[in-house]
This record gives C-alpha cells, structure tokens and sequence, in this order.
C-alpha cells in the first residue's frame, strides 16, 4: 500500500501514525511539507513553495482562501515530478484547512482521500466568541468567520472519509457533512509520558522534585485563547498566599491563536507591567525539549491548562499521562477528559480567584488528590495510548484505501 501525507507543517499530528507504519515493509509512505518546515523528515519528503502571499487588496473575506488555493497549488506543482516518476498513492492524507492538500484528488482522482479535521469555525457559539461573552460581532467579522471553512468545505466534498481528534471538534462541523468522519486521536506516548517518583526538573538555580510546590503551565502561546491572562491573575493571588510556590511557563511570547493586544504589547509584558508578581518565583522557560517538559510534568504539584472552547492541546493529555494533577477549565474540549473531583479539577475560565483557591488546596494537601492523578492517567492508558491507536489508524487506513469506508456507502 503506498500512502501519501501532506502537512504544512509535517509531521505534525501524523508523527505517531508514521512511525508506527514504518515497520511494515508492504507499506510505501511518502510526504510533503513546505519548504520553510525545518523539522527533520522522517520518511521521503518533498517540499512546496508557495510563489506569493495573498493580495492585501483582495476582499477580506478572501484572503484566507486565496492563501489557501496559492498554498494547494504549491503542493500539486512540487508533487507532479512524483505523479510523472509513476508513484501513485492508494490513500493520501492531509491536513485540512490550509490548503495543502486542496488539489490532491485533481491530481492523483483514483486515490483514497482522508483529510485530517481539526476545527470549523463558527462566529459563535465557540471560540470566536468566548472571550467576548457572545457579544454580536461586526458584519465584516462574520463574512470572514464564514468564508473561512472554505478549503475545509472543499475537502468534505473531495473525501472518500475524514478524520478528527476529539468528539467535541468533530461537533463544531456541520451534522449532515460530519456522519463520514471518524473520532479518531493521534494518541499519547504513555511510556514516554509516565509517572516517575526520582525525577527531578532543572531550571535556572533551582531543582525541582516530586512533592515541591511547583505549578506548571504549557501553551504554544501566551495568549488569551489559553487562558493565560486569567492565569497570571491567579499566580498573582496565589503568591500572596503561599510563599513556597513557584510557576514553570514553557511557551513563547507571542499569541499563536486570536488576535494580540491593541497596544501592540505581548500578553507577558502586560502581565509583568500590571500585576503584582514576585518575578523571582516564576520561571519563563520558553520552547524547550519534550524532555524537559515531561520533567517538569512529573515533579508538577499542579498542571493548569485553560482553554477557550477550541482545539485541544497535545499538552493537556500528556500532563495526564505523566501524572500530573490536572486543573482545568471548565470549557467543553477539557470536559471530553476531565471529569471535575474524579481524575482532574475544573475551574471556570474567567474565575482567577478560583482558580487560585483551587492550586492553595492542592499545595497544601497534595497527596489527597493523588487518586485524581491515578484515574487521569488510566484514562490514557485506556483510552487514548498511541500503540492501541496506532493499530486503529491503520484499520480505517487500510479500510478507506480499499472503499471498505467512503461517503458514496455510508450515504
């Protein structure tokens, strides 16, 4: 079977699949991925270019399209050469929404096509709309919130069947376009991402271990789509109250979901300019080594992971995995895994007092909420470990590739 991934960013969510699918000899794997993708190829990669950027001058509820469609023909262009070397897949893979694999089935129609979905956008009702309590958005902004499932809209007419990782992203699309896609996660590396009691988590002047007062927070951002104002808010409250606690930060300074600030300052220079923190006491990690972060989970008294209702992090599931007690918000994508008192805390998105009400209670007693700990992690093991996940992605891979799965049956 010869199979064919495009990602922007590759591998990005196909990483697990693809090294899970290595070591089957019958099965021939190819990839593409922009050229600016500096991640190290882990199976043939050949790389596309877009050759502009989206005109400024275009109507604003085309921009993201066109630089969907420059982006798709960037792709198809850079894979003729393979089409002309007679490589031909059985079953492509692509991730949805960007446009890299916009055109795949003009250029290879007799392929099984299976985009991977992550988020259909909605000008309310989710996270467009969270952070302003649902207020009515400009007319202009909800033209633009529509036009831009296009390249996702073009994919669920192109499938053969689709993928998504979690029942509540799969809910945002549209009920009669989302009966041919399957909930299906990436899955969790539980061995990897496993208790350990001896770890210890380095940073600066100051080693941490398993029992510390140390919180700890992950985003790709700093950002209000994670809660990270609110989060600041709390760490603030919190420090007045316990002298002992410190705050791990791993994410970069800049806003990787939404929009950022007015003032044209980050979301970290707000907070250090307008609350009352001791700076001695928290920690900016930036992007570091998965080493490190699960390090850091593993000795972590308390993970916090706030989330407007959106895609749901890597990050949340492998804090679970390690053994980290989980404190998240109260938003219907953390919901799908956390049950509140039963294998995490949950706390309201916009309470900062409540949230550090909640980490007081875990610092100061942090051996009652180990079972909490116990059921997240089973929960991984049970449900969402990437050897079990692996073996059912291969199932619908083989099963789409064959037409065993596709929208012409099941309708």
């Amino acid at each position: 079977m010869q199979i064919l991934f495009v990602h922007g960013n590759f591998p990005g969510q196909y990483a697990r699949i693809v090294s899970y699918l290595k070591d089957f000899k019958h099965i021939d794997m190819r990839s593409g991925s922009l050229s600016t993708n500096q991640r190290r190829p882990i199976i043939e990669r050949i790389d596309y270019t877009p050759h502009r950027e989206a005109r400024k001058d275009i109507h604003p509820a085309l921009r993201f399209t066109e630089g969907s469609v420059i982006r798709g023909q960037a792709a198809l262009t850079a894979f003729l050469p393979l089409k002309k070397s007679g490589w031909s897949p059985d079953i492509i893979l692509a991730h949805s929404g960007r446009g890299d694999g916009l055109f795949m089935k003009d250029l290879w129609p007799q392929a099984k096509y299976m985009p991977y979905f992550e988020w259909y956008y909605h000008s309310y009702g989710s996270d467009v709309s969270f952070l302003k309590h649902d207020a009515p958005q400009k007319r202009d902004t909800e033209i633009q919130i529509r036009m831009k499932n296009t390249g996702m809209l073009q994919d669920l007419a192109a499938m053969d069947w689709g993928q998504c990782p979690t029942e509540y992203q799969k809910s945002q699309f549209p009920p009669h376009l989302s009966d041919c896609i399957s909930v299906l996660h990436d899955g969790v590396d539980t061995d990897y991402f496993s208790p350990d009691e001896t770890a210890r988590f380095s940073i600066g002047e100051h080693t941490f271990r398993k029992g510390d007062p140390l919180v700890t927070y992950i985003a790709r951002g700093m950002e209000p789509y994670r809660g990270f104002p609110q989060f600041m808010e709390a760490v603030a409250i919190l420090q007045k109250t316990d002298p002992e606690v410190h705050v791990v930060i791993f994410g970069e300074d800049r806003v990787a979901y939404g929009t950022p600030r007015d003032d044209g300052k980050t979301y970290k220079e707000w907070a250090l300019e307008n609350l009352t923190l001791d700076s001695s006491r928290i920690h900016f990690a930036g992007n570091q080594p998965i080493r490190m972060l699960r390090d850091a989970l593993r000795v972590s008294a308390a993970h916090v992971y706030l989330t407007v209702p959106f895609v749901l992090s890597w990050s949340m599931m492998e804090a679970m995995s390690a053994g980290a007690l989980l404190v998240g918000s109260d938003t219907p994508p953390v919901r799908e895994m956390i049950t509140d008192g039963e294998n995490g805390l949950l706390v309201p998105f916009f309470e900062p007092e409540t949230l550090a009400q909640r980490l007081a209670a875990v610092l100061a007693d942090p051996s009652k909420y180990a079972p909490l700990r116990e059921r997240a992690r089973s929960l991984m093991l049970e449900r969402y470990d990437f050897k079990d996940l692996s073996k059912q992605y291969l199932s619908l891979i083989e099963r789409v590739a064959t037409g065993e799965m596709s929208v012409g049956l099941k309708r």
